[in-house]
């Protein structure tokens, strides 16, 4: 069994001043978007120059940030933040939803392409393709964490893994199961699914090939958001199988967890659009 190299949190430290891993793969990831925007603007066939993709940035920092906040407050701990107010504001400790990310980046988007007299689809479909690498540079900074703990597997699975940060977790479930507790005694960690780097394989990189590709040729217009959309909500809700649910939620209703109940919406309405825009095109 594979254990967790057990990074350093802390990337580097400058005096009092500590720079974390996961904050760089935010920065990582904005820096990506603003050089694929900009390999995007030179192909041509875009109304965006690099000072509206600058602005744009922007906007979507502010969406992501707010968004991911607040959707993880709603979605998956909201009685222990109205237990405790303040922690609300403590984003230092963790606690980001992307599905409350992506709510918040649709309203920035929103309000960008009304400030900037630009179609809502038009600036969605221009973003789509620049998203993918930000959510694998975001993995990457989990998977570094050994936070986002994938659910236990056998230990004779070659890619099955150990995370020593994970032993409160552990030694829970194998309380409840004589299985568990033998491997824990054994292995002194559970075996567990990297699930971070799946989400970083499926949502980042294969996400990205698709998205990127199909928007090289000229699509209707709010088709290239509709394959992200549906594509990381298939995505998603494949990588939530091998991901530990959350300790407060658990699995919900049908056996699935919180995050493939706000995924399989996404991947309904990203089919369901792709057909319309497609329809609408034609008609057009």
């Amino acid at each position: 069994m594979l254990i967790h190299p057990q990074f350093n949190p802390v990337a580097l430290q400058l005096g009092p001043l500590a720079i974390r891993w996961y904050a760089l793969s935010y920065i990582v990831a904005f820096a990506l978007f603003i050089w694929l925007g900009r390999r995007r603007i030179k192909q041509g066939n875009t109304v965006f120059t690099k000072e509206m993709l600058d602005d744009l940035l922007t906007y979507g920092v502010l969406g992501v940030i707010l968004g991911g906040r607040i959707g993880y407050i709603l979605f998956y701990n909201l009685g222990e933040y109205l237990a405790h107010p303040l922690n609300m504001l403590k984003v230092w400790e963790g606690g980001m939803s992307f599905h409350g990310g992506f709510l918040g980046v649709l309203f920035a988007m929103w309000l960008f392409a009304k400030r900037r007299g630009l179609r809502f689809w038009q600036v969605m479909d221009f973003v789509a393709p620049l998203v993918p690498t930000g959510l694998a540079s975001g993995r990457i900074g989990n998977f570094i964490n050994g936070e986002l703990l994938g659910r236990v597997t056998s230990p004779g699975n070659f890619w099955a893994m150990g995370f020593p940060q994970a032993a409160e977790a552990d030694r829970a479930l194998a309380a409840q199961n004589p299985q568990y507790a033998e491997w824990l005694l054994q292995y002194g960690s559970l075996p567990r699914h990297p699930s971070q780097l799946y989400q970083f394989a499926l949502e980042g990189i294969a996400l990205f090939a698709i998205v990127w590709l199909f928007s090289k040729k000229k699509r209707p217009e709010g088709q290239v958001a509709m394959v992200f959309l549906g594509g990381y909500g298939l995505f998603r809700f494949i990588a939530e199988y091998a991901r530990q649910p959350d300790a407060q939620l658990g699995l919900l209703t049908g056996g699935m967890s919180m995050g493939q109940w706000l995924s399989l919406p996404m991947l309904m309405l990203g089919i369901i659009g792709f057909v319309y825009f497609g329809k609408r095109n034609r008609t057009a």
